[in-house]
């Protein structure tokens, strides 16, 4: 590779920051679990789900992303301009106690999956993740930790590995890329899952809080309201970040969906309730390595997501009672935002101890979401095209499209989640 190209390409993976982080951490050990329930259970028959929430996905996280860059606020502090303060009040309560749950059901798959890689001590792992997480969180400036964040995006891969590691039917799974089809309840069910598993609040809330946060940790960089002159080379990163990062999202959630079909529904394993058990799963069918990589590949998603789900929340509590906020403050500096993280994440490790089932609490977390994510969704597209909140810059006639297909997505899917 010449000095030009080899330049070219360190300064475009530079670009790199929040919508990748994003999207990496959209592929948590819930998610795992969604995808290899859907692959064990309907075989290649469900990926064409993920080509089609791939540009719902994209557009949405770009909106969250445009108005954190625009405005130099996160979407709680946008919604509070707009939206009346008990309406906001309540929906960040709502995404407070989904990403507690949340956090639990993650955190315990990361136990489950050490214990089944050592032989033991699931609990004990289960603590330790979460206070390595918190301490992380509190300790490590913002810019040192963001780059931890963007480069532990790697593990990932560990699950495109996967599936050159055991025989796929390519022409099978190409036809369930393109061809959608929906066999009974339980397939309409598990659509619904997916849904709700790649389009999650907790991700808006933190695209566009990072957004907010890199504006105030570079000192020539200011609020695209404010310096319009920054715009073309700050929507070209925007675009690319975000449209790499689901990228990533969807080629791992395929992957997983692929492997699992590959192995366990071929071998007739259907019944997934973890991501742990996925990996369990696989041993026998797909030999040691697989399971290795599966397993461990649980564990690194979590330590990515767990941040990502305690950081959102507390960024839309803080912003919405108006407290001091951002990771590059020490735990002293805001105490407020710091104990919202440390609160989410203790009453996870509380929920892994508890006799709560951790399938049903993610399941209403789940259904929480979903219903949470339309007024929010619909909030942002509001906001995203108000030219009291963004100016000159408001959203262009294919992103409000896309934008607000997502929402009527979600909408459909939050329906369906009563009714079905």
């Amino acid at each position: 590779m010449d000095l030009g190209r080899r330049a070219r390409s360190i300064a475009m993976i530079k670009q790199l920051g929040p919508g990748l982080v994003t999207g990496a951490a959209d592929d948590d050990p819930s998610g795992i679990a969604t995808y290899s329930q859907a692959g064990a259970q309907f075989g290649f028959g469900l990926l064409w789900t993920l080509v089609l929430t791939y540009p719902l996905m994209s557009a949405v996280q770009l909106v969250s992303a445009h108005i954190g860059r625009v405005t130099g606020h996160g979407l709680a502090k946008n919604m509070g301009d707009i939206l009346p303060r008990w309406l906001v009040t309540a929906l960040v309560a709502l995404l407070f106690v989904a990403n507690t749950i949340n956090i639990g059901a993650d955190i315990a798959a990361m136990g489950e999956a050490a214990e089944l890689v050592i032989g033991t001590g699931a609990h004990i792992f289960t603590v330790a993740f979460a206070v390595g997480s918190l301490l992380l969180q509190m300790f490590v400036p913002y810019r040192r930790y963001a780059a931890f964040l963007k480069w532990l995006t790697l593990v990932l891969f560990a699950y495109v590995a996967l599936v050159f590691m055991v025989h796929v039917d390519w022409s099978a799974a190409a036809r369930g890329l393109v061809w959608p089809v929906i066999a009974g309840t339980s397939a309409i069910t598990t659509v619904v899952a997916i849904f709700g598993t790649t389009i999650s609040p907790y991700l808006f809330f933190w695209q566009s809080s990072q957004e907010a946060e890199e504006v105030d940790q570079d000192a020539a960089a200011a609020p695209l309201i404010d310096a319009p002159d920054q715009a073309p080379h700050e929507y070209s990163r925007m675009r690319l970040d975000t449209f790499a990062g689901m990228a990533v999202s969807n080629l791992v959630a395929i992957a997983i969906m692929i492997g699992t079909a590959a192995t366990l529904h071929a071998a007739g394993k259907t019944q997934i309730d973890t991501a742990a058990d996925a990996a369990r799963a696989l041993q026998p069918v797909a030999g040691q390595f697989a399971f290795l990589l599966f397993a461990l590949g649980i564990i690194g998603t979590g330590l990515l997501a767990v941040p990502v789900l305690a950081g959102s929340a507390a960024y839309a509590v803080g912003e919405a009672r108006n407290w001091k906020i951002g990771l590059e403050n020490k735990p002293w500096e805001a105490v407020g935002f710091y104990s919202v993280i440390g609160v989410a994440t203790l009453l996870g490790i509380a929920i892994d101890w508890s006799p709560l089932d951790p399938i049903k609490a993610l399941f209403w977390s789940a259904v929480i979401n979903g219903v949470v994510a339309v007024p929010i969704m619909a909030a942002m597209m509001v906001v995203v095209a108000r030219h009291s909140a963004m100016g000159r810059f408001t959203a262009t006639g294919w992103l409000q499209f896309f934008g607000w297909a997502a929402t009527l997505v979600m909408a459909a899917a939050a329906l369906a989640m009563v009714f079905v």
